[in-house]
């Protein structure tokens, strides 16, 4: 009788030859992306310039000089490589719109995002988390019901249509109620945003969106978790826990949560990779001048230059924010690395 031949041995990489691997291959969605970002707005059918003008040349010298103005009479091969030195060096173009560097418009822009969509993500993931953890612990229980019903009702619902049912029941007044917060905006015209006063009206002007986004983001945090944890709850390990007489709150959170962990870990370096793309809609109706309510407004130009560079701001964080998430996982886990 033949022996069985030995199970294959799995080589496991060093950390940083599969962090080099993940560097190299962030570079490479770079360059694609760069690519995309130069050619997605350049494909539309018509002449871009005549598109840009909106109608507003009457001769063609003004045509032409539109075009030498924005480098749009150079062949596209020319305009692509001056992209490329522009954007190494930071230059983003000039916004049609506003008349001013689109980078220049792109800071100011996002700190107002970033204040909404990342105060939202960190309620989000810090309740979402905790409602997952005790949802699967306690599995079939009232609360886990409760708690994975109405994340899905508040995950189903478009967060626009979220934002004014808020603003009907907590900033309007429903009858004879009355609102409790602004109806939009970042801050009083009359206050100073940089003053004590001016931060708790900013907070005040923030309570209605940051709530709309903590709710709808809540069931991604929340149902990762609490599915995680229920693929830890058969494992050996914990019964081996068990048997050392660990209370049961102890094998919950130094065992089943650690591990359990892991998947969410990813989900929240993603998440942080959206917060600089902000909400569309939701700063859109609550009237946020953030990249989001940016965004749109270049549509309606339409503003190519500030598109290309909310396009690259935005891809560009979601890419360093997966390779954040990759890192951090290969960390952790060790068998990622085979």
């Amino acid at each position: 009788m033949t022996e069985a031949p030995p199970p294959p041995r799995v080589r496991r990489r060093s950390y940083g030859r599969y962090a080099a691997g993940k560097v190299l291959g962030t570079f490479g969605s770079l360059g694609f992306m760069l690519v995309v970002n130069f050619f997605l707005f350049r494909v539309l059918p018509g002449d871009p310039a005549r598109t840009l003008g909106r109608g507003r040349f009457t001769t063609q010298e003004q045509l032409e000089a539109f075009k030498e103005t924005y480098g749009l009479d150079q062949p596209l091969l020319q305009q692509f490589v001056t992209f490329l030195q522009n954007t190494l060096t930071g230059d983003l173009g000039i916004s049609l719109r506003y008349r001013v560097p689109v980078s220049d418009l792109i800071i100011d822009r996002m700190w107002p995002t970033l204040l909404l969509v990342g105060s939202s993500t960190v309620l989000a993931g810090v309740i979402g988390i905790w409602l997952g953890i005790r949802s699967g612990w306690r599995r079939g229980s009232k609360f886990d019901r409760a708690s994975t019903g109405t994340s899905l009702t508040l995950y189903s619902m478009p967060e626009w249509w979220l934002g004014l049912l808020l603003i009907y029941l907590l900033a309007v007044g429903p009858g004879p109620l009355p609102g409790l917060f602004p109806t939009g905006g970042l801050h009083s015209p009359d206050v100073d945003p940089t003053s004590l006063a001016g931060v708790a009206d900013v907070a005040w002007h923030l309570a209605l969106p940051v709530l709309t986004l903590t709710l709808a983001y809540l069931a991604d945090y929340a149902l990762i978790m609490r599915s995680s944890l229920l693929d830890e709850l058969g494992e050996d390990y914990l019964t081996t826990a068990r048997a050392k007489g660990l209370r049961d709150v102890h094998v919950r959170n130094r065992h089943a949560v650690r591990n359990a962990m892991l998947p969410t870990t990813t989900v929240i370096a993603l998440s942080f990779g959206f917060v600089v793309t902000g909400a569309f809609t939701v700063e859109t109706v609550f009237s946020i001048p953030g990249l989001g309510l940016l965004t749109t407004e270049a549509l309606t130009v339409p503003d190519y230059w500030v598109l290309q560079g909310t396009f690259l701001v935005s891809t560009v964080a979601v890419i360093l924010a997966n390779l954040a998430a990759n890192l951090i996982y290969g960390l952790l886990d060790p068998r990622v690395r085979s």
